[in-house]
């Protein structure tokens, strides 16, 4: 089960989705695309601490294959930015523009749509790795049946990409958190590594 959320967050193909953007207030960096906020250049490597129902692990991952813009990491899952936006082999991580209030679809199978919104934008954000300035955070929400949603809010920091992802199940007014995606350390292209501060320093 983390191996599939690391897939999904990190969603290092092409993306059979649909998509749909509404307005809404502008509070976001025009100048910014959806590419701006992930480094899928070969030899940018993330270290997550994953966590889904207690437990934890750290995960590793890095891109070990770009051929066309298309960028692939060690775990196999691929991604490619294009005009209108990030996407993976199933969804759309990110559109533009990059503005509070834009929406869009994924349909990733017959009976599964997810509901994507960028819920605030140009917002400072961090993690054990890092903080960052003008970051968005998405919210993506999956009806499962009449009473339950599973609702993801991912942060992503320009440059770097997912640095915090919660996933929560919403049933029946309740909210049960399910997992969850730190950033420890990230290492740009070409760059020495940004990492977790040890304790006591």
């Amino acid at each position: 089960m983390i191996r599939r959320l690391a897939v999904l967050a990190l969603a290092v193909c092409c993306s059979c989705a649909t998509s749909a953007k509404t307005t809404g207030p502008k509070s976001g960096s025009p100048e910014r695309t959806a590419a701006d906020f992930f480094s899928l250049k070969l030899g940018s490597s993330w270290e997550y601490e994953a966590s889904m129902l207690g437990e934890k692990r750290k995960l590793p991952v890095s891109i070990v294959k770009v051929v066309d813009g298309l960028a692939e990491d060690s775990t196999g899952a691929r991604m490619l930015a294009d005009a209108w936006g990030v996407r993976d082999e199933r969804r759309y991580l990110l559109r533009n523009p990059i503005e509070s209030g834009t929406r869009w679809n994924n349909v990733v199978s017959p009976s599964s749509v997810e509901n994507y919104e960028i819920i605030a934008a140009d917002q400072p954000c961090d993690a054990p790795a890092g903080r960052w300035e003008g970051c968005v955070i998405v919210e993506s929400r999956n009806r499962i049946d009449g009473t339950k949603t599973l609702v993801n809010e991912i942060t992503l920091a320009p440059g770097v990409g997912i640095v915090r992802m919660a996933t929560t199940l919403e049933d029946q007014g309740k909210r049960l958190p399910q997992s969850q995606l730190t950033l420890l350390k990230f290492t740009a292209a070409g760059a020495a590594p940004v990492e977790a501060a040890k304790p006591g320093h």
